[in-house]
């Protein structure tokens, strides 16, 4: 399984990606590198080594621990999933150096999830500690990330668009890291320089269906209803003739570790499926599916899927979405199931902890027990980093400076 892992991620490492498609015209005397995401830094480096002397300032922000020294860009860390003060500053500093660029100037933005949370941008009167409450409401009602840019956007100066705004009339060149299941432009980290099909009615929309309306700040409610009533003007959207100058370019999504996970598992020795790269919904739900799927295959088997599952918070525990899966797993496995189960973020964290997903297996529940974590109780609690931490279960990785979504592997022994 960690054979598996390790050839995922290897496959999702940014620099040659970065090189395979950049490309900088030498018409382009200066140009500004910025960049937002827990890949950027990563994506930074490679593109410094394109762009060489060319390169005549830039900046980066990414999360904490994401971080690096570049000879001709700065990189800043930030506060990731919820936003703070220090990403505040960094999306000042992004809008600001966008803005020096001339008509001739090019605006290299890289761009990778996380890139959201870490870009606050409030539109005033909203206060970062309101935005903040925001995203902590919409991550616990269980919100998809398209649900969560769709309203993140319309309280913000940054995204939906409005960096490639700032930056006009300079061209603007983004190459993005997709963390999203379809890799739709807008969504990638809420789209900065991409036109934004949501409006202020769609965000609106988001918080009454996940049971928020009455629970947001009041500022956050004039705002969206001053947009909504043509108060407040709309982000970009598409078909701005702004986005002539503008081009965006996804070089690298989940199929790279998937593919790669597949080729793994061959190369193992395993007759090996891949069920989808779209794998989304409630963790422990899903978890329970691709359990029942893992079990039709033939041994030597292995049962491969990419993508993103949600997790609905109830409880008070600690954990991320991959932990959850894997729990779930681990409890609907029988003591006779010959079947490893592998769910991690190629991130390199899952949730607020160190942990990047989990290993389970058949006696994960009864190592647990041992250790004194009762497991249903942890999954009803929303801790799975708990009982996975006493079940010596979890796989933590560190950073890895890459984000393709997650990797879901299922092994079943002969």
């Amino acid at each position: 399984m960690r054979a598996i892992w390790d050839a995922a991620l290897a496959a999702g490492d940014v620099a040659p990606l970065v090189r395979r498609h950049l490309q900088i015209d030498s018409r382009y005397a200066r140009v500004f590198l910025l960049g937002a995401g827990k890949a950027s830094g990563a994506m930074a480096a490679a593109a410094e080594e394109v762009a060489g002397d060319r390169v005549a300032g830039g900046f980066v922000v990414v999360k904490d621990g994401y971080g690096g020294r570049l000879s001709r860009v700065e990189i800043a860390e930030a506060g990731h999933p919820v936003p703070d003060a220090r990403g505040l500053a960094a999306s000042a500093r992004l809008l600001d150096i966008a803005r020096s660029a001339g008509e001739g100037d090019l605006v290299l933005f890289l761009v990778s999830g996380g890139g959201s949370a870490l870009t606050p941008a409030p539109a005033p009167p909203i206060t970062l500690a309101e935005k903040q409450e925001v995203t902590r409401l919409l991550l616990a009602s269980g919100a998809t990330i398209g649900e969560l840019n769709a309203v993140r956007k319309h309280l913000s100066l940054f995204k939906g668009g409005q960096l490639a705004r700032a930056a006009a009339p300079a061209t603007v060149l983004t190459l993005a890291l997709s963390d999203v299941i379809g890799d739709p432009l807008d969504v990638i980290a809420s789209g900065p320089t991409a036109p934004d099909p949501a409006t202020f009615a769609d965000a609106l929309g988001v918080l009454a269906r996940r049971g928020l309306t009455d629970r947001i700040p009041a500022s956050v409610a004039r705002r969206l209803e001053a947009g909504c009533a043509g108060r407040i003007e709309e982000t970009p959207q598409p078909g701005d003739p702004l986005f002539d100058r503008v081009t965006n370019l996804v070089i690298g999504n989940n199929a790279l570790v998937t593919d790669a996970a597949v080729a793994a598992a061959w190369r193992l020795g395993y007759t090996t499926e891949l069920l989808t790269r779209e794998l989304q919904g409630e963790a422990r739900e899903v978890a329970r599916e691709f359990v029942a799927w893992a079990r039709r295959l033939p041994p030597p088997a292995c049962l491969i899927a990419g993508g993103e599952t949600t997790v609905t918070v109830r409880g008070q525990g600690k954990g991320g979405r991959c932990q959850e899966f894997a729990l779930a797993a681990a409890l609907e496995l029988a003591p006779s199931d010959r079947i490893t189960i592998l769910a991690a973020g190629t991130d390199g964290t899952d949730g607020p902890t160190d942990a990047t997903g989990a290993i389970v297996d058949a006696a994960s529940l009864a190592r647990g027990s041992a250790a004194g974590a009762d497991a249903r109780q942890a999954l009803a609690d929303n801790d799975a980093y708990r009982f996975l931490r006493a079940s010596e279960d979890l796989l933590v990785s560190g950073p890895t400076r890459t984000n393709l979504l997650d990797l879901y592997v299922a092994v079943r022994a002969a």
